[in-house]
């Protein structure tokens, strides 16, 4: 992978809840500036549009709980494609998973996919699941004919595993997401099959790629 494949892997994202303005238009700035995508809040898509006119945008539906009714989560998907966002990060309703409502979890999904004419990614928040529910998860999202699966909000203790995305790989294309601060644990993520990294330090990740590579 080269450095302009590397970048533009990595969805560079700023999604605290002290986020302000300002850091939309840093971390767009940013990804503009090395190649990358950018993740943002959804009340920050006009921001982030202005800043980065080129710029992938991806933004979450749902977050960071899951729990929004399903019609709201569509709502949300729409509002958000309609602002701007050229993709989603939809969060799976643990609860529901866990307790067997898979159907339910499905169905909620695929009227997000649905509703919005650009890729979905499901986040299922693999730190707080068992393998069974990983695979349940996983299955969920292709049910509803999502584009990809993502391993955690980095709102759970825990965050991206080889393991995980290993595991999730053989569903969907995989975002790693949470707790990757660094080319070597990016680097890991793609040997182990992801094909996206979401990452606050996606700055550090590409200056780390090419330190490796001098």
């Amino acid at each position: 992978m080269d450095r302009t494949a590397l970048a533009a892997a990595i969805d560079h994202t700023v999604l605290g809840p002290e986020t302000t303005p300002g850091d939309v238009e840093r971390v767009v700035g940013e990804a503009a500036e090395y190649g990358m995508n950018a993740c943002v809040p959804p009340c920050y898509l006009d921001v982030a549009r202005a800043t980065g006119p080129d710029v992938t945008l991806a933004t979450v539906v749902g977050f960071p709980h899951g729990q929004h009714a399903p019609e709201t989560k569509r709502d949300e998907a729409v509002r958000a494609w309609e602002a701007g966002a050229d993709e989603l990060d939809v969060v799976l309703n643990v609860g529901r998973l866990r307790a067997g409502e898979d159907d339910a979890v499905a169905d909620e999904l695929a009227e997000v996919v649905a509703g919005v004419p650009v890729p979905v990614k499901v986040i299922i928040e693999a730190p707080l699941l068992d393998d069974d529910e990983k695979h349940r998860a996983c299955e969920c999202a292709v049910a509803a004919d999502a584009d990809f699966v993502k391993t955690a909000t980095g709102f759970a203790d825990g965050g991206a595993t080889v393991a995980d995305v290993e595991l999730m790989s053989d569903f969907l294309p995989v975002k790693a997401s949470g707790g990757i601060g660094s080319y070597e644990e990016a680097n890991a993520m793609f040997e182990a099959g992801a094909e996206r990294i979401g990452a606050s330090s996606g700055v550090a990740i590409v200056e780390g790629f090419d330190a490796a590579t001098e």
